[in-house]
């Protein structure tokens, strides 16, 4: 089967660090994800745990492993995903968005957090595509990010792929006593439904405002950290101002309360 296309943009829930080493139907559908994509040239990777007050993206030649979490295996913390970074297409990109009003600040020893690392180890193990880091703004909200995601996307070379790495839901304290395989409550599945309808619709209004329209948005984020690299991804569809189409490439559950969906963001032909 042919590959396909280079999506705009990949959204990916990148779940617990655990999702590296446990047998869990999204660290399948990761491992087999660059099987059905053209290779990019390098990888721009925005995190929901690399936060700043401003845009900031990684220049790091060889971007450091950052172990950000404790009491997990002693093989995650010791686990090394030694890929290279692109200093000259991150100050290239830098440049682009100045252009366009856009402030980004390059930081030349940038580290990879485990929003990164975790899954993108596991859709290209060999660490042989380079992994620019770029931040989120914590203290703004979907519509900034959206903004964002259209100037990164006009900055990026056509062969370098933009993936966004957050969690669909994120609700840690009602984390705590949940098996790996436990089912998922209504008030996640309904969020999660919920995105995927309005993503099926094109619906952009009402995913920017789904603060207020979705069903128990509040719960699945009682910070919105975690989501806000969607709204990257799918500003990085709508760069060119035409329509955009999402496909949902997986959907399941970690720990009943973890939705672990990943969608592919197409511009309109």
């Amino acid at each position: 089967m042919p590959k396909q296309k280079q999506p705009a943009s990949l959204f990916i829930s990148h779940g617990a660090p655990t999702l590296l080493e446990t047998d869990v139907p999204a660290h399948h559908s990761l491992r087999g994800l660059a099987a059905d994509l053209p290779r990019p040239r390098a990888v721009v990777a925005v995190s929901a745990h690399f936060e700043t007050d401003r845009p900031v993206i990684g220049a790091d030649p060889g971007p450091e492993t950052i172990h950000d979490f404790y009491g997990f295996s002693r093989s995650l913390h010791e686990f090394q995903y030694p890929v290279s970074g692109s200093p000259d297409i991150a100050r290239s990109i830098a440049d682009a968005m100045a252009g366009e009003g856009v402030e980004v600040l390059v930081a030349g020893d940038q580290g990879l957090d485990h929003g990164i690392w975790v899954p993108l180890a596991l859709v290209w193990p060999e660490a042989d595509v380079p992994v620019i880091p770029f931040s989120i703004q914590p203290e703004q909200d979907a519509l900034h990010h959206f903004r964002l995601g259209q100037a990164l996307a006009r900055a990026v070379p056509e062969d370098v792929l933009i993936v966004a790495s957050g969690s669909m839901t994120h609700n840690l304290r009602e984390f705590r006593g949940q098996g790996v395989n436990s089912p998922a409550p209504d008030w996640v599945s309904g969020f999660a439904d919920w995105i995927a309808d309005r993503v099926a619709a094109g619906d952009t209004d009402a995913l920017l405002d789904f603060l207020d329209r979705s069903p128990s948005a509040a719960r699945n984020h009682p910070t919105d950290e975690h989501f806000l690299p969607f709204f990257v991804a799918l500003g990085a569809a709508t760069a060119s101002g035409k329509q955009w189409t999402g496909t949902p490439l997986h959907r399941s559950y970690t720990y009943g309360v973890i939705a672990m969906d990943t969608y592919r963001f197409d511009r309109a032909a």
